[in-house]
């Protein structure tokens, strides 16, 4: 369970209560995701896919992942919950507590 832990607490640049609650939803649509069937490996493919393309716009346009740290943040949070099942308000929940430890108004 530590270890699930850690990829979360990495040092992410700091976040905008709006951009918490944005990668919130990610997070909380993941466990969704999972909980209508979707395997691990599809998700965290698909997910992985997608931080590719995001790269592709200016970190200013960037919605949550802004920086490798951010993609670390999402790619831990998004593990865990395939990794460590809860509701997807739990798990939105955690990572709001982790985001919202480090945001900026």
């Amino acid at each position: 369970m530590v270890a699930c832990a850690l990829p979360l607490g990495a040092a992410a640049s700091p976040h905008s209560v709006a951009e918490c609650f944005e990668g919130s939803d990610f997070v909380a649509n993941a466990a969704r995701a999972r909980d209508t069937g979707m395997s691990r490996s599809a998700f965290l493919e698909r997910r992985d896919e997608d931080l590719v393309m995001i790269r592709a716009y200016p970190p200013a346009l960037r919605w949550f992942a802004k920086d490798r740290e951010d993609e670390q943040m999402l790619r831990g949070a998004a593990a865990e919950v395939f990794d460590a099942p809860r509701s997807p308000d739990a798990h939105r929940a955690r990572f709001l507590e982790i985001c919202f430890a480090d945001t900026t108004i």
